[in-house]
């Protein structure tokens, strides 16, 4: 799909924008518990991990999701929604600190974890500067569902820092726990209200469980 310009007086939420984009605080934040029972196994099949597969399934599930693929424009004339979006994740340091990873999309989930590889470890070596050694090449930043993932705890709610004018979809990854014969792991979506209602996070959700599923 290409990028497409919505001008407002041709969008169904345009109220809704207008009511939010001017708040304090315009975004929410939904934490999930996600089903990866058996999830290591069916990514080895790929050439991925878990931390990988859950990425990519979640980077694809933002994709289908309309409003996750939209920012509100400078000039606040319209709203810009991309044909395709990417991620940045956070990535763990040697030196105990982190540098972040653009992970562009791929729907091979093969050919998104043989690029992602060299990635983490020229990022996971580096030091610095938060981006030294990440190479976005043609990925744009105003494309990027913001990730990172907390393996040491299994939140059950979690917040995203947001600077100003940042309506970019953010997602935290928890550490996976057993319940019932399954193995669960927390998911935190922070949306923008202006462009996301609790229908689009409902969307994403149910197409992320779909894609783990499918691995």
């Amino acid at each position: 799909m290409q990028d497409r310009y919505i001008p407002l007086d041709a969008w169904p939420r345009r109220a809704a924008l207008e009511h939010f984009r001017g708040m304090a605080q315009p975004a929410f934040s939904v934490t999930v518990p996600v089903d990866v029972t058996g999830l290591r196994d069916r990514a080895a099949r790929h050439g991925a991990t878990p931390w990988l597969a859950y990425h990519h399934a979640a980077l694809e599930a933002a994709n289908a999701v309309d409003g996750m693929r939209q920012s509100m424009t400078a000039d606040g004339s319209g709203v810009r929604e991309f044909g395709t979006i990417h991620a940045s994740t956070t990535v763990l340091r040697d030196d105990g600190s982190f540098g972040f990873l653009t992970l562009p999309r791929d729907t091979s989930l093969a050919a998104f974890a043989a690029r992602a590889k060299p990635g983490i470890a020229r990022v996971r070596s580096a030091s610095g500067d938060l981006f030294a050694a990440d190479d976005p090449g043609e990925v744009r930043e105003e494309t990027l569902v913001h990730m990172t993932a907390l393996p040491w705890l299994a939140f059950t709610a979690f917040t995203h820092a947001r600077g100003v004018g940042d309506d970019r979809p953010k997602v935290a990854f928890g550490r996976f726990r057993e319940e019932g014969g399954r193995l669960l792991m927390p998911v935190a979506v922070d949306v923008h209200h202006a462009l996301c209602d609790g229908v689009h996070v409902g969307r994403f959700f149910e197409r992320f469980q779909a894609n783990l599923d499918a691995i």
